[in-house]
């Protein structure tokens, strides 16, 4: 499938009715058949994240008072039994790939809080800067109801949107997006190649398609499509049942539908930055640095000569000359107050001054717009 060939940065989500079984046992040969697909991708140059469900199926059988409907205690309970044994697994067959593994669990509050948010990006993305597979799952242990993604699928989406993914891959036990129900109506069509989300695709997903064992369904799926999409991320959406499934769908050998993004993330996200409507201050910058910003470089410590405003890091700042002109608008690496005691320095000097390691940049040329 070209869109595998041709993504660098690729999620893949798979859910619980692919990792267990219908009495809650894992799936073992299933899951080292795409852990195999996986470190193919990874052999092929292609950075991979792995979204994954199971721990509360996986815990399920540990918890004796359980009932047939968890209580949200005992689901959070569960999820932390069985999240030991899923990463367990998880480590000794990527090991046996020649990949090493890392857990991350996330809540609905860490992609909308900017300092967690920021946080988890930079952690994934210096874990694949170093050759690791980062594991992702919803932090189940700690989250409630009103914080909870409740489903994967947008979970997978939002990591997507996090770390500037090309692709996102959700495996579940349907073959794609479908005009109607297949299981209940036998002239349901699928839809091969969606490029927008429109009523009528929101109409066709209703909430039929869960398989009962984990928690998302075709309606969570469309709006997973929607927010890789606004990210500038295809979506593939794709049997998982079989094994190998990456390499079926790469190979052309499974059926899937494909939500087909217009942009690209390096300009969905310079689209977001340039249309942030709150601006919490001001970079005013000399003119060697207004000519490397326009060169398409960095805003180094060195080139600024006054900060202002109250921000934190990873706020959105205006960039000024020294006329006060606006020259661009871009995320800030430090806060307000780091940004002072480091302004006019050299990036040598950064943890001389404020007393750790940070970026070298003031503002990343990734996380500026240039007018």
């Amino acid at each position: 499938m070209l869109e595998i060939d041709q993504a660098e940065r690729i999620v893949v989500k798979i859910g619980s009715a692919l990792i267990v079984d219908k009495d809650n046992n894992l799936r073992q040969k299933w899951l080292q058949s795409i852990i195999e697909d996986i470190a193919l991708l990874n052999k092929k140059g292609k950075e991979v994240v792995l979204v994954s469900s199971g721990s509360v199926a996986l815990g399920r059988s540990a918890i004796k008072s359980a009932g047939e409907t968890l209580k949200i205690e005992e689901k959070q309970a569960a999820a932390a039994c069985g999240q030991a044994e899923l990463m367990r697994n998880y480590q000794k067959l990527f090991n046996d790939n020649g990949l090493n593994i890392a857990q991350i669990l996330l809540t609905l509050f860490d992609s909308e809080n900017r300092r967690n948010y920021l946080n988890a990006k930079n952690t994934i993305e210096t874990l694949l800067d170093n050759g690791i597979v980062p594991i992702i799952n919803e932090n189940d242990t700690v989250a409630t109801h009103s914080i909870r993604f409740g489903d994967n699928d947008r979970l997978a989406a939002r990591v997507a949107q996090m770390i500037s993914g090309d692709l996102l891959i959700l495996l579940s036990d349907v073959d794609g997006l479908y005009t109607s129900n297949p299981k209940l109506d036998p002239k349901a069509e699928h839809i091969p190649v969606i490029e927008e989300i429109s009523e009528n695709i929101e109409d066709m997903a209703g909430d039929a398609l869960s398989s009962g064992v984990g928690s998302g369904g075709m309606a969570t799926k469309i709006e997973a499509a929607r927010i890789a999409m606004n990210g500038g991320c295809n979506m593939i959406l794709g049997l998982g049942t079989k094994l190998h499934p990456l390499k079926r769908l790469a190979e052309g050998g499974s059926r899937s539908s494909l939500f087909k993004s217009h942009g690209n993330p390096a300009s969905a996200r310079k689209s977001w930055i340039a249309s942030s409507l709150s601006v919490s201050g001001e970079i005013i910058i000399d003119n060697g640095a207004v000519r490397a910003l326009q060169d398409g470089k960095s805003l180094l410590p060195a080139g600024v000569i006054d900060v202002k405003g109250e921000f934190e890091r990873g706020d959105t700042v205006l960039v000024l000359d020294c006329k006060l002109q606006r020259i661009g608008i871009g995320l800030t690496a430090y806060p307000t107050e780091d940004a002072k005691l480091i302004m006019g320095h050299q990036s040598h000097e950064i943890e001389h001054i404020i007393g750790f390691s940070g970026r070298n940049e003031l503002i990343h040329r990734d996380d500026l717009v240039v007018d």
